[in-house]
């Protein structure tokens, strides 16, 4: 019995189909039949980094001698109650769903490591919130508290059916299609989509020379989450090409339907962050940038734009993500870290 049991775990998948009726086994990353994943895993270990090396001294001075305005504070303790819910919950998904059903070795490996980035982004949360003396079961329970931010973590439980009971059948059609809307809803939905706002909110916040230690770990966060996105859009668009039959009519309507439905709900939430305006920013502003978001989203998989605006309004951001120009900490750790690439296709 444990010879046969042995034998089923050393066939490993030599085909480069992402979901196999194999058991996965040995991780065989040679030779590449996914290279973009392999790289992108690769790329993404160079770049390791942890939140407690970003400092976080002057962002506490400023919170504690309110330096920062109420609706500052207000705006950094909601994005904190949306990172700390979803961050959770793509985590999740990663582990019991996504890495049980694919079984190509370059794409298992990098899901392992978005599993890790998603722990350190929770962490992130949990260092700023622990820095700031901040009420952290507050934070955490947003996701059942704030009307705004129960909204988008209700539709994402809303348009995906649990994929990773025990009687789930991966290998049909139709079990194929519920895969596909998984990855969609995390990958593009989730971290595509609903992140976005709350990363301009708080990267504007570090351009006004405010809770740059706060900034700093969101810049690093959302280079995390372009290269999250990127492994998601492969594989949703390898999916696909591998299993043609699955990408309906239907399913291409009912997912731009899902992209219009979280593009609303991330507006609503950008008038629940900024009810008055600050920073030099206003919620109105986040529906061209949430269009834009939406447009790209759409076009990555192939479908077409569905929404009036496609200019970023917030042409600033590519100077703050550029990872060439994020010097103090890579400076201090050169032999460490390598460069990463621009996240200019992403936000």
């Amino acid at each position: 019995m444990l010879r046969y049991i042995w034998y089923y775990i050393m066939m490993e998948n030599k085909t480069g189909e992402l979901l196999t009726k194999n058991i996965a086994g040995v991780n065989r990353i040679l030779p590449h039949k996914h290279k973009f994943a392999w790289d992108l895993f690769l790329s993404s270990c160079a770049n390791n980094w942890m939140p407690t090396e970003i400092s976080m001294q002057n962002d506490i001075k400023q919170w504690k001698n309110d330096e920062i305005t109420e609706d500052e504070k207000l705006l950094v303790k909601r994005c904190l109650g949306f990172f700390a819910g979803s961050e959770s919950l793509v985590g999740n998904n990663l582990l019991l769903s996504a890495f049980r059903y694919v079984t190509d070795a370059e794409c298992r490996q990098y899901i392992l490591r978005q599993a890790f980035e998603e722990s350190l982004h929770n962490l992130t949360v949990v260092y700023i919130c622990d820095s700031l003396d901040l009420d952290i079961d507050e934070v955490f329970a947003a996701y059942e508290n704030i009307p705004s931010i129960k909204a988008k973590d209700d539709f994402l439980m809303e348009i995906t059916n649990d994929i990773s009971r025990q009687d789930f059948n991966a290998h049909s059609k139709e079990g194929k299609q519920e895969i596909l809307r998984n990855f969609l809803t995390y990958w593009i939905v989730c971290e595509g989509t609903f992140f976005f706002s709350g990363f301009a909110m708080l990267l504007a916040l570090g351009r006004q020379n405010k809770m740059q230690g706060v900034a700093d770990q969101i810049k690093y966060t959302l280079r995390d989450e372009s290269s999250h996105i990127k492994f998601g859009t492969y594989l949703i668009n390898t999916l696909i090409e591998q299993n043609p039959k699955i990408w309906t009519k239907a399913i291409q309507e009912e997912f731009t339907e899902h992209i219009k439905k979280a593009v609303e709900l991330e507006i609503a939430y950008a008038h629940d962050v900024l009810p008055r305006g600050i920073l030099g920013l206003n919620a109105d502003m986040f529906v061209d940038y949430m269009h834009y978001i939406g447009n790209r989203r759409l076009e990555g998989i192939g479908l077409e734009y569905r929404f009036p605006s496609d200019k970023n309004p917030f042409p600033w951001l590519g100077e703050v993500v550029d990872v060439q120009a994020m010097g103090n900490f890579f400076e201090r750790r050169v032999r460490e870290y390598q460069q990463a690439g621009s996240l200019e296709d992403d936000f």
